[in-house]
């Protein structure tokens, strides 16, 4: 039997594949950099405990395809929310630009 990783753990490598799909790779010691990078820690183990797993699910991912899926999911949700950005940017010139009439 293999060891049994802590819930933590997996929440944690989870929402890090999900929030960042093309940062990680299948090899631990780069994993372990951005993990520090992204996640405060309080401990190393548990941050190569977070980086070993997060390593395993990369090399699951890529070998079922659901990686590239969440990779294109990624580009599409920040598509999305450029888009949302610039009409928002735009509504708001148009308000600035356009004076209110004053009685």
């Amino acid at each position: 039997m293999g060891k049994v990783r802590i819930g933590v753990v997996k929440r944690t490598a989870r929402r890090l594949i999900t929030m960042y799909p093309d940062l990680f790779t299948e090899d631990f010691e780069h994993n372990k950099r951005v993990v520090a990078n992204l996640v405060e820690t309080p401990s190393k183990k548990l941050r190569n405990q977070i980086a070993g797993y997060v390593t395993r699910l990369v090399r699951l991912y890529k070998r079922t395809g659901q990686l590239q899926y969440l990779i294109e999911q990624q580009h599409a949700e920040e598509t999305r929310a450029a888009l949302f950005g610039q009409a928002q940017q735009e509504q708001t010139q148009q308000q600035t630009e356009t004076p209110s009439p004053q009685a």
